[in-house]
């Protein structure tokens, strides 16, 4: 009598193990902070690799996706992740909610001179670019080291983005164009990886099944 009330049991308890499954996968913060993520590193990359063109209104087409898209789109998955508990995706969404917005303000304050002449002064506008590239460069290093017990997946897209923070900062240094090509190129690297992680995190929500991740180098 036992065995088939446990197996009754069971039975009845696999349903919900798979309903709650499927609704863990529905309520992923990925499913918003990914793809916002790779709608602005596309814009990103159109600039660097020139696109969008050498003048001072290059920037135009970039900072509203910048501001509004991919800024917001990082804060609504942070405060996703924190409301049910993932204090893993709270902190990366949490650190690119930073990158995203501080850099949208520091391309909209050079163009309009909000704190000093950096529009006219190129040494200034430098230096102000220099900073924050390095300030993030050594932050999003420190975010690659601190995850390597995520998936290789992850550590590949953290590794892009400190390879083309540095291009940039070397290109922005020595005022040459090619670096910041190959820096754009190397933003396409990762806004791809993040496709594929998009398509993971929509693919289970929709009842697929998760996509290969590859292992973490340091193991659990």
């Amino acid at each position: 009598m036992s065995t088939i009330d446990e197996q009754s049991t069971a039975a009845h308890a696999a349903p919900d193990t798979g309903a709650e499954a499927a609704a863990a996968a529905g309520a992923n913060p990925a499913l918003v902070g990914v793809p916002t993520f790779v709608i602005g590193s596309v814009a990103l990359g159109l600039y660097l690799v020139g696109f969008t063109g050498a003048s001072s209104t290059a920037l135009v087409g970039m900072l509203p996706i910048l501001f509004m898209c991919t800024g917001i789109g990082q804060l609504v998955a942070t405060v996703w992740s924190v409301r049910i508990g993932a204090g893993a995706p709270a902190a990366i969404f949490g650190i690119f909610t930073g990158f995203w917005l501080s850099f949208a303000l520091l391309a909209t304050s050079l163009g309009q001179d909000w704190f000093g002449p950096t529009s006219t002064d190129t040494a200034v506008a430098t230096g102000a670019q220099e900073t924050f590239l390095l300030t993030w460069l050594i932050g999003i290093v420190i975010l690659t080291v601190a995850s390597l017990r995520l998936p290789a997946a992850f550590t590949v897209l953290f590794v892009l983005i400190d390879a083309a923070l540095l291009l940039v900062l070397l290109g922005t240094s020595s005022g040459s164009t090619g670096l910041l090509f190959v820096g754009g190129i190397v933003v396409f690297a990762f806004a791809l990886v993040g496709v594929y992680l998009f398509f993971d995190a929509l693919g289970q929500a929709t009842g697929g099944k998760p996509m290969p991740m590859g292992k973490a180098l340091i193991g659990g």
